[in-house]
């Protein structure tokens, strides 16, 4: 963000894909009973990653969202490429 934007309170773009990326990796440590995940993140980006096929439906009496056999690989990859530390 520039200067300037700040000074105009103008907030950055915000990349939906991104934030997405950046739940879905975080889903991984709410992990409990087998693929199971806490469901405590914003409703948009939990709707969005239903739609693409992660995780079951977040609208329902539970606390919980079940990770698709492909959102449980999603999400190892997004956790590995945004929250561990490279090796040197």
């Amino acid at each position: 963000m520039k200067k300037s934007d700040a000074k105009k309170g103008e907030a950055p773009p915000v990349s939906a894909d991104r934030i997405d990326e950046a739940v879905l990796g975080l889903l991984l440590l709410g992990l409990h009973d087998g693929d199971r995940v806490w469901k405590t993140f914003d409703w948009d980006a939990m709707d969005r990653l239903h739609q693409k096929g992660f995780i079951s439906a977040p609208a329902s009496r539970t606390k919980s969202v079940i990770l698709t056999e492909e959102g449980r690989r999603e999400a190892e990859r997004a956790f590995e490429s945004l929250f561990t530390q490279k090796r040197s």
